[in-house]
């Protein structure tokens, strides 16, 4: 794939992922739910108090890579975990820890008047917050796994840099999920959130540096690590978005093979290579998008980067479709950016994204474009009428032009 784009279409593209961007306070929000939910499990009543639960965020919202929903009517996906950090697999089942935590999830939702019942998922609970906030919260029991993490990725010679933070998690589908076995689901949200963070590199770095200066000019006391990654956009972030949107729009009549989030944020992050344009990373990713994507002979592996022994496409060997799905996406996502990378003029840019990434954003983005436009035109004639006009004389001595040079 050759990399080819104007300044125009990185212009066009950056607007396009600024469009694409949730209102900061979707995010203050989030945060807001899930620090409520933390204190109301350490209050004096919890049950759950003496194991020291520890709630925080995961997924799009902790990497800063959440994006609009294509409708009002559509949520946002807030996904937490709960670790009982005094807890271990010796003590207690996933079905046991699940259930303890689910009753002070049903407590707390009464406590805040809450009216949606909490459901139970698969992995999670699911707290339903009213229309008007248009977002739910999607809570995974879990327990501390730093220790067995270690030694089952030592033990195959595997990098386990990122154990430290390895949390055991409930799954309901599982065979031991009844009983007393050190056999869990593994997850590990926070290693992954370092992880990406390290493939954002300098970018992040310089990115958080202004965000930090700018709360500093408003008069905010905070330091560099007080500045949480959503509030940063890097490259690689944006692209990532970008990417989202057009597989949302591309398997909108199809949302049972689209490609899955962490896998399009794992492969672009490794793709990444510190482009410092948005532009340039979207094309860059998309070129090497599939390098990282392994074939065994058998089947296709695409390696958790804090667990090698997760494979994220692990799905695609009993589904061969959503293989098929993930790479007809991806040459539909070269043709489509690559197609528009090459334009200068923001309409055909528009006219070959609207159907992929959505019309109303292509327009908003298209509508910036013109509208930086403009104010650049009125900026340069400001700026010349407040010039001073050339002094200018005329000899009375009569002229006659002379040909120009070039015509015959």
């Amino acid at each position: 794939m050759t990399i080819t784009i104007t300044k125009q279409a990185e212009a066009y593209l950056e607007s396009l992922a600024n469009a694409l961007e949730i209102p900061q306070h979707r995010y203050e929000q989030a945060e807001r739910s899930y620090k409520s939910l933390g204190e109301w499990l350490h209050r004096e009543e919890s049950s759950v108090k003496g194991y020291d639960p520890d709630v925080f965020v995961q997924g799009s919202f902790r990497l800063g890579t959440v994006i609009r929903p294509v409708s009002e009517g559509e949520e946002y996906d807030v996904d937490c975990a709960c670790s009982l950090q005094s807890l271990g697999k010796k003590q207690i089942s996933q079905r046991d820890l699940k259930e303890m935590l689910g009753e002070e999830i049903k407590l707390y939702r009464k406590s805040k008047g809450i009216l949606k019942k909490v459901h139970e998922g698969r992995r999670c609970w699911r707290l339903e917050y009213a229309d008007g906030a248009q977002f739910h919260m999607d809570i995974v029991p879990s327990i501390p796994n730093a220790e067995n993490q270690r030694q089952l990725l030592e033990a195959r010679n595997l990098d386990a840099k990122f154990s430290d933070t390895a949390i055991a998690i409930t799954d309901n589908e599982v065979s031991g999920y009844y009983e007393i076995t050190d056999d869990w689901p593994r997850s590990n949200p926070r290693g992954y959130a370092e992880w990406f963070k390290s493939r954002m590199g300098e970018a992040f770095v310089r990115k958080r540096e202004q965000v930090l200066n700018e709360l500093r000019a408003e008069g905010v006391t905070a330091s560099v690590e007080d500045i949480p990654t959503y509030r940063v956009r890097t490259p690689l972030q944006s692209a990532i978005m970008l990417l989202k949107r057009h597989r949302d729009s591309m398997f909108e009549e199809d949302p049972t093979d689209k490609p899955i989030s962490i896998i399009i944020s794992s492969l672009a992050a490794h793709a990444y290579a510190g482009e410092a344009t948005i532009g340039n990373a979207l094309l860059s990713i998309l070129s090497r998008m599939a390098d990282a994507i392994e074939h065994d002979g058998t089947k296709y592996i695409i390696k958790n980067p804090t667990d090698a022994l997760e494979n994220f496409a692990d799905k695609w060997e009993s589904h061969p479709k959503r293989a098929e799905a993930f790479f007809q996406w991806l040459e539909q996502a070269r043709e489509d950016f690559s197609g528009a990378g090459s334009l200068v003029e923001y309409r055909r840019m528009s006219s070959i994204l609207a159907d992929r990434m959505g019309r109303e954003v292509t327009n908003q983005a298209n509508e910036a474009q013109l509208q930086s436009a403009r104010s650049g035109l009125l900026g340069v004639a400001g700026a010349a009428s407040s010039t001073s006009a050339p002094s200018v004389s005329f000899a009375d001595t009569p002229r006659t032009p002379k040909k120009p040079d070039g015509f015959a």
